[in-house]
């Protein structure tokens, strides 16, 4: 048996601590929406109220960020693992297989999948490694009651399900949520 490479020790540390599930997305140069599952998410203050995301550097989305100066951070649901799914491999029609729209500042949400958005004005980037620490102040929160998704030891979980009756009750709260949102 061959000893680990500080790499894959490393790797192995970081499965093994679960966090929650979001997509990170913007729009590029061009208006088309970019996104991109995100683990390495967390509020960085309070006053601003500020959250960090690591993205990949290279990727399309965080062109997008960069381009656009803004994010929104979709959080996950239990339901939402198609999605995250979706949003972790190099597919160029991520959006065609979601069901998504456009909040009134037109950044992407992801309306099926997520239970809480947060849109943020981007202050500050740091280069690390191969990814970029991106700190964006929070402008707008929308936000229902759901169980979110979680991901560690290589595998996506959740905490345990509502009653099938509350499953129903915040299903319907989703539709409601999003439906409410002004055309445009």
């Amino acid at each position: 048996m061959t000893a680990a490479t500080p790499k894959q020790r490393y790797l192995d540390l970081m499965s093994a601590f679960p966090t929650g599930v979001g997509v990170v997305t913007s729009l590029d140069v061009d208006g088309k929406p970019r996104g991109m599952t995100c683990s390495s998410i967390t509020s960085a203050t309070v006053a601003p109220p500020t959250l960090l995301v690591c993205l990949r550097l290279g990727s399309g989305t965080l062109d997008a960020v960069s381009s656009n100066g803004r994010f929104a951070l979709n959080l996950l649901h239990a339901g939402g693992q198609g999605a995250a799914e979706v949003f972790s491999c190099p597919d160029a029609n991520r959006f065609a297989q979601v069901r998504w729209r456009p909040s009134l500042s037109g950044l992407p949400w992801l309306v099926q999948d997520a239970f809480a958005v947060a849109e943020c004005q981007v202050t500050e980037f740091v280069k690390v490694g191969d990814h970029a620490i991106v700190l964006g102040e929070v402008e707008e929160i929308s936000q229902i009651t759901a169980t979110p998704l979680l991901y560690g030891l290589r595998r996506f979980a959740s905490w345990p399900r509502p009653p099938a009756s509350d499953q129903r009750a915040v299903d319907q709260a989703l539709l409601d949520v999003w439906e409410e949102l002004p055309a445009l």
